[in-house]
């Protein structure tokens, strides 16, 4: 399911895991959107929650911590992340426009058992993948994590960032796993567009629109000369945590073999 929502001012929900399509994906889902002043409280009695900073001047307090963070784009820069506990109260104070993600599940653990954890851009790689010429460098992408189940077992989330180049592909092989994912995306420009899969559908992708994938291969795609970071949230299933899952789809599965450029057809007038 794919869904495109012209953003106000304010808590802008996509996904509520007790609703609709929503249980399906068993998460919240939100883009906070912030100008200058604005103060914004999230605590939720029952769900952890995670506060991706997309881009913005904000400053965050929960606990005895408060901390200033500011990213000037997601393109450029590491993510800061905040990732608690329920029944803990986070005050979001703006100092400039800003856009934060916001992913929520239910989770019984509380301190010490769940620790409270604030990830700063330091704690999070950018890592190439699909470099060096890998399939004629059509799948060239930087991943990164938060935290997942080796950083945070005791969540049941997962959480990070991929930016997808222009006129590149990602989340590449075509694979799939069992635990629901969403897709939060955002272009550097507000026109940029692509082209996703899930559940077995082909979408278009925009500015703030959102995927909730249950099924099926979900390969993404950016038009030439757009790039967009996708904030990307898995959730563990009971019994069945994603732990780097995949599923290869046996139809494409030879385009990851080590060999596989040998039979790839080569232009003759070069890239």
């Amino acid at each position: 399911m794919y869904m495109d929502k012209e953003v106000k001012r304010g808590y802008n929900e996509y996904l509520r895991l007790d609703e609709g399509e929503g249980k399906d994906g068993m998460m919240d889902v939100a883009l906070l959107v912030m100008e200058a002043g604005d103060t914004y409280t999230i605590e939720e009695a029952d769900k952890e929650v995670a506060c991706l900073l997309f881009d913005g001047d904000v400053n965050m307090s929960w606990d005895d911590q408060s901390v200033d963070m500011v990213r000037p784009n997601p393109f450029d820069y590491n993510p800061w992340c905040l990732h608690v506990c329920k029944q803990t109260k986070i005050v979001i104070t703006a100092k400039g426009a800003s856009n934060i993600y916001v992913q929520k599940t239910l989770n019984d653990k509380v301190a010490p058992e769940f620790k409270n954890r604030l990830f700063t851009p330091d704690d999070t790689d950018t890592w190439a993948r699909g470099t060096d010429g890998v399939l004629q460098n059509c799948i060239k992408r930087d991943v990164r994590t938060c935290f997942d189940l080796d950083i945070a077992p005791y969540s049941n989330m997962v959480l990070g960032e991929v930016v997808n180049l222009p006129g590149k592909w990602s989340s590449y092989p075509p694979h799939s796993h069992p635990q629901p994912e969403v897709y939060f995306y955002r272009y550097d420009k507000p026109m940029g567009y692509g082209a996703g899969w899930g559940n077995g559908e082909l979408y278009e992708t925009h500015h703030n629109g959102c995927a909730l994938i249950t099924k099926d291969c979900h390969s993404q795609v950016t038009a030439p000369g757009y790039a967009c970071c996708y904030a990307w949230g898995i959730r563990h299933l009971p019994g069945d945590p994603w732990d780097k899952t995949r599923v290869d789809d046996p139809t494409h599965e030879w385009l990851v073999k080590d060999d596989a450029d040998e039979y790839i057809w080569k232009c003759p007038t070069g890239y």
